[in-house]
């Protein structure tokens, strides 16, 4: 098993990586709280796959439980069914010594997070990340948020978890196109953190010879997010870089009503241009949008979705990174290094319209 450690003001925890780590659960929550009540949150997929491990790993721990499922998919991170967990919460007696635990992807661990986060002005919660998504990036540094009709994570705030346990055995159940999803944000780490990480991805031929050296990739991936989280917490500054392709990534999202195309599928088309943006601009070495071009192909991801200007404009003017009419846009210099780009909204427009 490997350790990280999140060391915040106050509010230090670990993230634990290995296999077969979710049939431990139970002994390492118990071993971090005297808790005897968990609110269990996972969704219609996870829940048939990994539900009844997880509660035999927690009852063995001497825990009570309470499974709340909710319907897999980005239409469950919403205000409607933050509502749905209150009120199942309430009807378990979740008091303020309790524990919330994630069990799934980003949208569970989003929408759980958020909802120990506010309920009872904060109960402690526990990530148990099941997606490669969920396990390299959004589980690990404290933003947990819902949608809103205008618009992706428009509600949320910085609520960071108690413990993260990421056992990369569930990742064998995910499909090619799930898989493929995660490896989006992988894909990021290595082209704004760390050019070697991107050089391997593209030396893999494909799922199987990557999943041989999976924890060494989720531990790369976790330790920069979490070096990232330590130095700048509520994305003031350098955690800013971590939004990489997110920008267009979440246009590209709504444009579609988060029904065509996955979040990593939206992220690495928005990548993609970004960086034949910043490339045009001078602020990209030439080559860099041809080498990006190649690993997001190697691993089934899109590098281009069409999108109307409308859809464009409509979300660039809600999007968190904006500062009134400048959008603080994250280029590539080179693979392994990345910088903030204030750009004007029009002007961004205009780039894109390219």
């Amino acid at each position: 098993m490997k350790f990280l450690t999140v060391n915040l003001p106050g509010r230090k925890y670990d993230i634990c990586i290995g296999r077969q780590l979710l049939h431990d659960a139970g002994s390492m929550i118990s071993g971090i709280s005297s808790s005897a009540k968990v609110a269990v949150v996972t969704d219609s997929n996870v829940g048939p796959l990994y539900g009844e491990a997880l509660k035999a790993s927690l009852t063995a721990a001497g825990l009570k439980l309470k499974v709340i499922t909710v319907p897999a998919g980005e239409s469950s991170k919403s205000i409607a069914y933050l509502e749905y967990l209150y009120d199942e919460f309430m009807e378990f007696g979740l008091s303020r010594q309790d524990f919330v635990v994630a069990l799934g992807g980003g949208v569970v661990g989003d929408l759980a997070g958020m909802a120990a986060a506010t309920i009872l002005r904060g109960v402690d919660f526990i990530q148990i990340p099941t997606t490669l998504l969920a396990q390299t990036d959004s589980s690990v540094g404290g933003k947990v948020a819902v949608n809103l009709k205008a618009g992706k994570n428009l509600a949320g705030t910085f609520y960071q978890p108690k413990l993260v346990i990421i056992d990369p055995d569930v990742l064998a159940t995910l499909s090619d196109k799930v898989f493929s999803d995660g490896m989006a944000e992988v894909i990021k780490y290595g082209a704004i953190y760390d050019e070697a990480l991107f050089d391997r991805l593209l030396a893999y031929e494909g799922r199987a010879e990557l999943m041989k050296d999976i924890e060494r990739i989720i531990y790369r991936c976790c330790d920069i997010k979490r070096l990232v989280v330590q130095a700048d917490e509520k994305d003031l500054g350098g955690r800013m870089l971590l939004n990489f392709g997110h920008t267009l990534g979440h246009a590209y999202e709504q444009a579609y009503n988060y029904e065509k195309y996955t979040h990593g599928e939206a992220v690495a088309a928005g990548m993609c241009k970004i960086t034949a943006i910043g490339e045009r601009l001078g602020k990209t070495q030439a080559g860099v949008l041809e080498s990006l071009r190649h690993v997001v192909n190697r691993y089934g991801l899109p590098e281009a979705i069409q999108a109307a200007p409308e859809h464009i404009a409509s979300a660039l003017g809600l999007d968190k990174k904006g500062d009134g009419e400048i959008i603080k846009l994250i280029l590539l210099t080179r693979i392994g290094e990345a910088i903030i780009y204030p750009i004007s909204k029009e002007q961004l427009l205009e780039e894109v319209a390219r």
